[in-house]
């Protein structure tokens, strides 16, 4: 089969919600804020993507973001576009803007999975995000279902929710939901004072394991999205390295299978902090994925904890994080107990 490569799109930053933990509103891009693509831009980034994906052989993976995606002025002539090159794609939307008419065009114009959060309990999640937000995305989920889109529920874990975590899992269960799975808090301004102490993580991970175990037969399918997932297992004689060193096998895909385009063209190596790589009213895909800038998140003998371990090759941790704590994407991933 085909490798993929991913494109995260952030079609525009207008939100209906201000989460504390979120990565556009905390940072310095507020004069940008109102940019956005318009038809003509969207049809040749679509082109321009696909054809970088059929030169490299890799099936393209559309993730259309924002901000609210919906919220976007020209968003139902963007998915059209996709529609008609038959490239299917997944939402990373808030549930506002989801009624039964917009979850049946999304079904039909190639939406497969629609994602939103939920960050802890009632009371935590809407202290995170907004007023009524819980509700709102439990009140989403029958109208995903019944559109035949698949539900995904994202958590942002940090030291203000953790212990809530497993509860969330369960009721993602209880509601049906298609995915679950769960990220790191990336701090935006060395705010680390929510970052969880690498051993408290690991018990963290232990806990959810322990949770999924008990719900494997559930229905909820659980992504292991954070790549520490990867030293947990191994170190539970669950993981196997291959024979092979000298290729990366898994782990993180920054710089090498994931690019991340935001409104006002800018490409960024991964959105969780900044990696500016190139501009693609300037530049193709081909050229920025092949650029210096790009070029330089692949040296992954540069990853500070990383670089003498043996997973290094599969794991990496999440080096935004490292970035956001310490200011550079080299230093040791925060949360690592291994080295």
């Amino acid at each position: 089969m085909k490798r993929h490569f991913g494109l995260q799109w952030h079609l525009s930053n207008e939100c209906d919600q201000r989460c504390k933990h979120c990565y556009i509103w905390q940072k310095h891009e507020l004069e940008n804020l109102r940019t956005t693509p318009s038809v003509s831009q969207c049809r040749r980034i679509v082109d321009d993507f696909l054809s970088f994906c059929e030169e490299m052989d890799v099936h393209p993976y559309f993730s259309i973001t924002g901000g609210d995606p919906l919220l976007y002025e020209h968003f139902w002539e963007l998915t059209e576009i996709l529609f008609k090159k038959k490239i299917a794609f997944t939402i990373l939307g808030n549930p506002y803007c989801l009624n039964e008419k917009n979850a049946q065009m999304l079904s039909k114009l190639g939406c497969k999975s629609y994602q939103m959060s939920i960050d802890g309990l009632e009371k935590t999640h809407d202290y995170l995000r907004k007023d009524g937000s819980f509700k709102a995305t439990l009140s989403a989920l029958p109208i995903l279902h019944k559109s035949g889109i698949r539900s995904m529920i994202m958590s942002t874990v940090s030291l203000l929710n953790y212990t809530e975590i497993p509860s969330v899992a369960r009721l993602c269960v209880d509601n049906e939901v298609g995915n679950f799975a769960f990220s790191r808090y990336c701090p935006t301004h060395g705010d680390t004072e929510h970052n969880m102490p690498p051993l408290l993580y690991r018990e963290f991970l232990a806990e959810m394991w322990k949770v999924y175990e008990e719900l494997v037969e559930a229905g909820t399918n659980f992504s292991l999205k954070d790549h520490l997932w990867i030293p947990f297992l191994y170190e539970k004689g669950l993981y196997t390295l291959s024979e092979t060193t000298d290729l990366i096998l898994d782990g993180c895909n920054c710089g090498i299978k994931h690019m991340t385009l935001l409104p006002n063209g800018t490409v960024y190596a991964c959105r969780r902090f900044d990696s500016i790589v190139g501009k693609i009213d300037r530049q193709s895909f081909k050229e920025i994925f092949f650029s210096k800038d790009m070029r330089k998140y692949r040296e992954i003998w540069r990853l500070a904890g990383c670089n003498n371990c043996e997973l290094l090759n599969y794991c990496r941790g999440c080096h935004a994080v490292s970035a956001g704590t310490t200011g550079s994407f080299f230093d040791k991933d925060p949360q690592c107990w291994r080295c």
